[in-house]
C-alpha cells in the first residue's frame, strides 16, 4: 500500500500554520491543480492531485480533525489501533479509529469514530468539487461536473454516557423535518453519522445533499477515553502500597442505568507510584465488532503530610533495620 503524503506537505504549510494560512494555501493550490485548467494529457494526474489537495484541506481546516491528525497522523482516519497503554500520555496509545455503516428504518447511514468527516484518508466519501465550491463559490472553470446536489446539513447531538454504552434511538429535529437515528453501542465523542440523501433538496429536482450528525458523548470526568478503553486513576496510601490491598474502581456496566459500575482491583504488596493495571473487558462496548475494551487503572500513592510520634518511631525503627 502506498504511503499517504503528509497533509501539511500537500498544502505546503508548516504545522504551526494558522487556519487563515491553510485556507490561503488551499486556494492557491486548488486553482493551480484544478482539472479544468490542466492540459488534456495531464487530466488523470490532475484529478488525483486535486483530490489529494482537497483531502488535506478537509482535515486541516477542521479544528477537531486537525487535532486528531496532529496526534495520530493518518491512522486517526484509517482504522489503525494501538495496544501500548504507555504511549501518548499516561493512558494514551490504546484505541482505534474507523468507520462502519448500517440501516435504521428508511435511512442508510455510515458512522465514523474520527470526528466530523472522519472518512478522510479511508476511501474519502466526499466530492472534492464540493469543497472547491464551498471556498470559491463555483465548481470549476469549465462546464459544471454533473448535477449539483443540495446542501449538506451538519448537526451535533449530545449523548449521555449510558446511551453510548447501551445504544439508543433518538429523534432529531432538523430543517428538513424530524429524523430518527440510532446511536450505536460504543459510540465515542466525535462519532459521526452520515445519512445519504437526507440533507437539503437539490435545485430543480437534482439530488439532495447528505445529513451529518456528530455525536458529543458526555464521558464521566473520572475517565479519560481513547477508543474502546477507559483510563482512570485511583489514590492509595503508602501502607496500602507497601502491604497490598483491595480497592474499588469505576467500570462500565451495561446493566446500570448510568452505564457505570464498580469492580474490585487487587493492589499487590510493593506497588510503585504510577503503576498501571488493566481490567480486561470492563471498558466500552467495541464500536467495530464484538466484545468490550479495557479499564486502565493508574495508581497514585499519597504520602502523609503529618505523622504521630509513634508512627515516626516505627518508621525510624524500620529505617534502621
Amino acid at each position: 500500500m502506498a504511503t499517504k503524503k503528509d497533509y501539511y506537505e500537500v498544502l505546503g504549510v508548516p504545522r504551526s500554520a494558522s487556519q487563515d494560512d491553510i485556507k490561503k494555501a488551499y486556494r492557491k493550490m486548488a486553482r493551480e491543480h484544478h482539472p479544468d485548467v490542466a492540459a488534456n494529457t495531464d487530466k488523470t494526474e490532475a484529478e488525483k492531485r486535486f483530490k489529494e489537495i482537497n483531502e488535506a484541506y478537509q482535515v486541516l481546516s477542521d479544528s477537531q480533525k486537525k487535532k486528531m491528525y496532529d496526534q495520530f497522523g493518518h491512522a486517526a482516519f484509517g482504522g489503525a489501533s494501538g495496544s501500548d497503554a504507555g504511549a501518548g500520555g499516561p493512558f494514551g496509545g490504546f484505541g482505534g479509529f474507523g468507520s462502519q455503516g448500517g440501516k435504521w428504518g428508511p435511512f442508510t447511514y455510515t458512522y465514523t469514530s474520527g470526528g466530523a468527516g472522519g472518512n478522510a484518508g479511508n476511501g474519502m466519501d466526499f466530492d472534492p468539487f464540493d469543497i472547491f465550491e464551498e471556498v470559491f463559490g463555483f465548481r470549476g472553470f469549465g462546464a459544471q461536473r454533473g448535477p449539483r446536489k443540495g446542501k449538506n446539513l451538519y448537526y451535533e447531538l449530545h449523548v449521555d454516557f449510558a446511551d453510548a454504552v447501551k445504544g439508543a434511538e433518538k429523534t432529531v429535529n432538523i430543517e428538513t423535518g424530524n429524523i430518527s437515528i440510532k446511536i450505536p453501542q460504543g459510540a465515542r465523542d466525535g462519532t459521526e453519522l452520515r445519512f445519504a440523501g437526507k440533507g437539503a433538496p437539490g435545485p430543480q429536482g437534482s439530488p439532495s445533499g447528505d445529513l451529518y450528525i456528530s455525536l458529543r458523548v458526555r464521558t464521566p470526568q473520572e475517565f479519560q477515553r481513547v477508543g474502546d478503553n477507559l483510563g482512570t486513576a485511583v489514590e492509595i496510601d503508602f501502607v496500602q502500597a507497601t502491604l497490598g490491598d483491595m480497592v474499588e474502581v469505576a467500570v462500565v456496566d451495561e446493566n446500570s442505568s448510568s452505564g457505570l459500575g464498580k469492580a474490585k482491583l487487587k493492589i499487590p504488596a510493593g506497588t510503585q507510584h504510577g503503576t498501571q493495571f488493566r481490567l480486561k473487558g470492563k471498558g466500552m462496548p467495541k464500536l467495530r465488532g464484538t466484545g468490550k475494551g479495557d479499564i486502565i487503572v493508574q495508581v497514585f500513592i499519597k504520602m502523609p503530610t503529618r505523622l504521630s510520634r509513634k508512627q515516626k518511631e516505627l518508621l525510624e525503627e524500620y529505617g534502621n533495620l
